[in-house]
């Protein structure tokens, strides 16, 4: 089955130009364009699509409120930000409104369709540039208390520890798995359970997790 895909972006050539790259790929599919925040909530609802590959700077209603209501609402679409890094100050607060991924529009094409792929499978994918904006972001706070680290890292295991700290650094799952000398399938129920325990959304907040409780140092 394919991937159903809105794009949202206020300039028709981006949008344009990601629908005809995406007709070479069978697995997906666009079948809404919306030019605006609101039109992208709008069309989220009415198509329910896999994943909103949303702009932040948009007329009107922002990416970043848009995610937050497309995330909210009743439909189940991920939220893919694609964005142009070095113009945009606003990439942590889309993370926090509920974005599953975050890529930069000069990325290379199969990257950013691959970050499509793995956000319309419920996974979460942040682009380099933006995971250092985030470390920048946590290296201007103050420390967090040390009790307060045991208290949010309590009940998870020194082996889920250990993941924890590797997904932070970005590491994927196969890379924890040879890192950690486990299987795959280990690897996931390590993550799905840190998902559980931590009461984090997804993968993004796991990595905003590791470095709020001091787990990943930034570097």
């Amino acid at each position: 089955m394919s991937i159903r895909i809105v794009l949202a972006d206020d300039q028709p050539l981006v949008r344009s130009g990601l629908r005809v790259l995406m007709a070479d790929h069978p697995d997906l599919e666009v079948v809404g364009e919306a030019a605006t925040g609101d039109e992208a909530v709008r069309l989220a609802e009415e198509l329910a699509p896999d994943v909103v590959v949303m702009d932040i700077r948009m007329p009107g209603t922002d990416g970043i409120e848009a995610t937050r209501r497309i995330t909210a609402g009743p439909t189940a679409a991920r939220v893919l930000v694609l964005t142009t890094f070095d113009e945009d100050d606003h990439v942590y607060g889309a993370l926090r409104a509920g974005a599953g991924g975050f890529v930069v529009k000069d990325m290379a094409l199969d990257d950013i369709l691959g970050a499509i792929r793995v956000v319309a499978a419920g996974d979460a994918l942040i682009a380099p540039g933006v995971t250092r904006r985030l470390i920048a972001d946590f290296v201007g706070r103050p420390a967090t208390a040390p009790e307060r680290r045991v208290r949010r890292l309590a009940g998870i295991t020194e082996r889920e520890r250990e993941v924890l700290a590797l997904v932070g650094r970005g590491r994927s799952n196969t890379e924890i798995a040879e890192d950690l000398v486990i299987t795959v399938a280990t690897t996931k129920s390590h993550v799905s359970r840190l998902l559980t325990k931590l009461g984090a959304r997804d993968r993004v907040q796991l990595v905003i997790t590791a470095y709020e409780t001091g787990l990943v140092e930034p570097y």
